[in-house]
């Protein structure tokens, strides 16, 4: 077994979760932090729903197909409603302040985008589109170098800052923010792209952005006390 871990590198990765889990469960305990049973009934009833497993047989067969058993299933919701828990405990009331001081980073935008491997024909893709020669959405089902883009017409999702490259981010997030515009070429190593902003969507503190700072909180601290634990002892 561990000989397989080594050579699959997981070995490192997973004592550290090993390391993580004890973290959580000493933690959570010294501050009195629990999970009832009602609690893990409540989530698998939700997870029950949400994947449409009405039966008990079709709970079987999902777990199988996960390889899980019922109870290392109930053991890994005990772990993730106990996790969520201390993330609040600890970093809930830092998360206004968190958000309103990285505000922009949370805003959003839908975003088109075509991306080719040559300077001059991007920069012919340009005045086409510009001339209406051809729309934006027929040269990136066209024409991009990736083939999952051109089944979209260049739509790359709903999107924020943080996912762009610093070259591409730098030309598209204007002030005022070119909505409707079409930008281009933008050069990151061999390959140029046009891009377009179809709708921008100002950040919110949504329960999901909530969530996503707490995520990002907990991760933050449990990897310097995991650092800790490391450095201690060697």
């Amino acid at each position: 077994m561990l000989e397989t871990l080594r050579q699959n590198m997981s070995l490192v990765e997973v004592c550290e979760q090993t390391l993580k889990q004890k973290i959580i469960l000493q933690t959570a305990d010294s501050q009195n932090i629990t999970v009832t049973p009602e609690e893990i009934q409540n989530e698998v009833d939700e997870i029950r729903r949400n994947k449409h497993l009405e039966k008990a047989s079709d709970t079987m067969a999902w777990l199988n197909e996960q390889m899980l058993t019922p109870d290392e299933w109930e053991i890994a919701i005990q772990g993730h409603l106990l996790t969520k828990k201390l993330a609040t405990y600890l970093f809930e009331e830092k998360v206004e302040s968190y958000f309103a001081e990285r505000r922009l980073n949370f805003d959003r935008f839908v975003i088109y985008q075509i991306s080719v491997d040559c300077q001059k024909f991007a920069q012919e893709l340009f005045y086409q589109i510009e001339e209406e020669e051809i729309s934006f959405y027929e040269a990136a089902h066209l024409y991009d170098l990736d083939e999952r883009a051109r089944s979209l017409c260049g739509y790359t999702g709903e999107t924020n800052r943080l996912s762009f490259s610093p070259g591409i981010a730098a030309a598209i997030f204007q002030d005022p923010l070119p909505i409707g515009i079409l930008l281009g070429p933008i050069q990151t190593e061999e390959v140029h792209h046009l891009v377009r902003i179809e709708k921008y969507i100002p950040a919110d503190l949504t329960p999901t952005v909530r969530q996503e700072i707490l995520d990002s909180l907990f991760e933050e601290w449990i990897s310097k006390e995991l650092n800790y634990i490391i450095n201690m002892q060697q």
